[in-house]
């Protein structure tokens, strides 16, 4: 093998951040399928779950979760085209985003793939079907289907989603359209000139799901076609940036944040703040009733489990009840030390943007144990003190 495989589906939303990076950077590399026989027989246990995107690579490594993709293929890329900005608030804020991205939007982009049934089934029943059992009969493919849209319709109700609340939800979700729609008028990415890991974040729901699936399809080309723009922009392997003239392929320059993004940190504020700090607070609780749990322990004991229980947290005036996700911990220790990553004087300016926007709680939020990531499974870091607010 030559070039780079990436087993994965059309429709899975964190394969749409993998594919992205690929694309972008022009990386040589073929999509297989997550139902051939193969996957199953030997990248599952491998990898220890079934679990997509997994990307191997030309040595024949398996690389699961796309931060740990990016992360080893940004590391053969040049400074000037890596995905991580080298300033300190570009940085942070790119961090952010793409935590916001993964974890903030997974509420709207569940909502919209599976509670609009009339429009999108039709399409959802075959485009699962055919990456999941490829060439398979129509009986097979039916009940594939409908073993993971059973699945995946109990998540959607785990974030939060319930018939109460989803219109407020809908309305959040074109809330923050019409803000990044406004702000992909001024530039090209989201941080200026080239993409970076708030742009792949964003790219997991905002393509597979939100841009993809037919009903919040129309909704984004209808209500922000810049959006839209931005999703094609992600997928193509050229730079694509022709309504922009000769934009610079650079980042803002000066480490600045313009006021369009300040809007959108700000939304992120109202939206995610609540939620983070609830979630933070569940798994220390967690920890705290669990203290046989060791250094490199494997998260909840088995690679496939992916929540603990329930939080409940006060979502725009309205009680959300949500399930509880420790990779979220994972993600929010990446912000942690991308915000302390460029000395005390590069602290200082990104609190400075932190607090403008109302995310300053976000850079000392912290559980007794950190969430981190080895041979492809999430584990239990070392004790240390939680900074908890109670």
């Amino acid at each position: 093998m030559s070039r780079y495989t990436l087993w994965t589906m059309p429709a899975s939303l964190y394969s749409g951040k993998a594919r992205s990076y690929l694309r972008t950077h022009q990386i040589d590399f073929v999509e297989r399928a997550a139902g051939e026989s193969r996957y199953t027989e030997d990248i599952v246990p491998a990898i220890g779950r079934w679990i997509i995107p997994v990307l191997e690579t030309p040595e024949g490594e398996l690389i699961q979760d796309t931060v740990s993709i990016i992360d080893a293929l940004d590391a053969h890329q040049p400074p000037e085209r890596s995905a991580y900005p080298a300033t300190p608030c570009h940085l942070a804020v790119a961090h952010l985003l793409e935590l916001f991205g993964g974890e903030g939007l997974l509420r709207p982009a569940m909502h919209y793939r599976w509670d609009f049934d009339e429009t999108n089934l039709p399409f959802l029943s075959k485009d699962f079907s055919a990456t999941l059992a490829p060439g398979a009969d129509a009986a097979t493919r039916e009940a594939v289907f409908a073993f993971a849209s059973d699945r995946m319709r109990s998540a959607t109700q785990a974030f939060g989603v319930t018939e109460e609340i989803a219109g407020r939800v809908e309305a959040s979700y074109l809330e923050f359209l019409l803000l990044l729609d406004e702000h992909l008028g001024t530039a090209p990415f989201l941080l200026g000139g080239r993409p970076t890991i708030a742009d792949y974040g964003f790219m997991g729901p905002l393509y597979a799901h939100l841009a993809r699936d037919p009903y919040p399809s129309v909704l984004m080309k209808q209500r922000a076609p810049k959006v839209w723009r931005w999703v094609e922009r992600m997928n193509a392997s050229n730079r694509d940036v022709g309504e922009f003239g000769e934009y610079p392929e650079e980042l803002f320059a000066d480490d600045a944040i313009p006021p369009t993004l300040m809007a959108l940190l700000g939304y992120i504020s109202e939206e995610f703040v609540a939620e983070m700090a609830a979630q933070v607070r569940a798994v220390d609780d967690w920890l705290e009733e669990h203290p046989e749990v060791t250094d490199g322990e494997v998260v909840l004991g088995k690679p496939s489990r992916r929540s603990m229980g329930t939080t409940t947290f006060d979502w725009r005036g309205t009680p959300m009840t949500v399930t509880v996700i420790p990779y979220r911990m994972w993600m929010l220790k990446r912000l942690h030390d991308a915000a302390r990553s460029k000395g005390p004087t590069g602290l200082e300016q990104v609190t400075a943007i932190f607090e403008a926007a109302g995310l300053d709680p976000l850079l000392e939020l912290a559980p007794r144990r950190w969430v981190e990531r080895n041979d492809n499974r999430e584990v239990w870091g070392p004790l240390h003190e939680a900074v908890l607010e109670r």
